[in-house]
């Protein structure tokens, strides 16, 4: 018996579906059944709304999955996927995702998030935050720690393969130790699996290195000082420079001592002494 009565709550279920495709994918090789995936998040409680979060290309062959989620009562946000000039292709949608859960935070009390994503750990505090529980759905191997370690809820999809997934899961190895990734990138889950033996890269030959002979070394040539010449250089003379000539006010009074007195000049009338 249920010490807890659970049916009364009200659950939003929200897929990133990217995310959970290229995990199945890369570890299992499989495909993922998301009906069954909301079927086990919501159990006894009430279901609000189950919304996964899908990208569109332009040849359109994603088009039959789309009507299988919507034949199980999924609805979907889709977006177009970009490509830049450079290769480089875009198409998540963590910022979406978490601004719908804000919205609609007030007509649920469960948020289940059904990503591996260590970006929505930040979603996670707040809306413990604001009193909701918040129940993360994913395959562990390539989970964030860290959402791991937020979640109020964790279930691990790997714990029963056959009721999560389509295809043959037999190549799956389970890891012996588990080393998550903190990041959204696809790259490090890539690496994260790696590192838990999920999947098997083949390793490059590398091609055989050739020991270089061991050669005489190269002796350099210096060339020689230059002989002495027999003839001793002539010496260059320092450059005199002429002074400029001084003016006559600069002229000093030769002699020495006082300078003599001049007569009387004959052309100025002299007065008699005795006058």
């Amino acid at each position: 018996m249920a010490l807890i009565d659970t049916s009364t709550r009200r659950v939003g279920v929200f897929i990133d579906v990217q995310n959970m495709y290229y995990s199945a994918r890369n570890i299992y090789g499989a495909k993922v059944n998301f009906g069954a995936i909301v079927k086990a998040a919501v159990g006894n409680q009430k279901l609000i709304r189950a919304i996964a979060y899908t990208i569109s290309t332009k040849t359109g062959e994603e088009r039959p999955f789309f009507e299988a989620l919507q034949a199980m009562g999924i609805e979907l946000n889709t977006k177009e996927l970009l490509e830049y000039d450079s290769g480089h292709k875009k198409g998540d949608w963590d910022v979406g995702i978490t601004i719908d859960v804000v919205r609609m935070l007030d007509m649920v009390d469960v948020v289940v998030m059904v990503s591996g994503d260590g970006d929505y750990c930040a979603l996670a505090d707040y809306v413990k935050s604001r009193g909701r529980i918040f129940h993360v759905v994913s395959f562990r191997e390539s989970t964030s720690g860290k959402l791991v370690e937020v979640a109020d809820i964790y279930t691990n999809l790997s714990q029963d393969k056959k009721a999560f997934l389509i295809g043959n899961t037999d190549r799956h190895h389970t890891p012996q130790h588990h080393l998550s990734s903190t990041t959204d990138t696809f790259d490090d889950v890539i690496a994260e699996q790696v590192a838990n033996k999920a999947i098997e890269v083949p390793k490059k030959e590398q091609p055989e290195r050739v020991a270089p002979k061991h050669a005489a070394p190269k002796q350099m040539n210096i060339p020689a000082a230059p002989a002495a010449s027999s003839t001793a250089p002539m010496p260059i003379a320092p450059m005199r420079f002429n002074k400029k000539p001084e003016t006559p006010a600069q002229q000093k009074p030769q002699g020495r001592g006082r300078p003599r007195k001049q007569g009387p000049n004959p052309n100025v009338p002299q007065l008699p002494m005795n006058a």
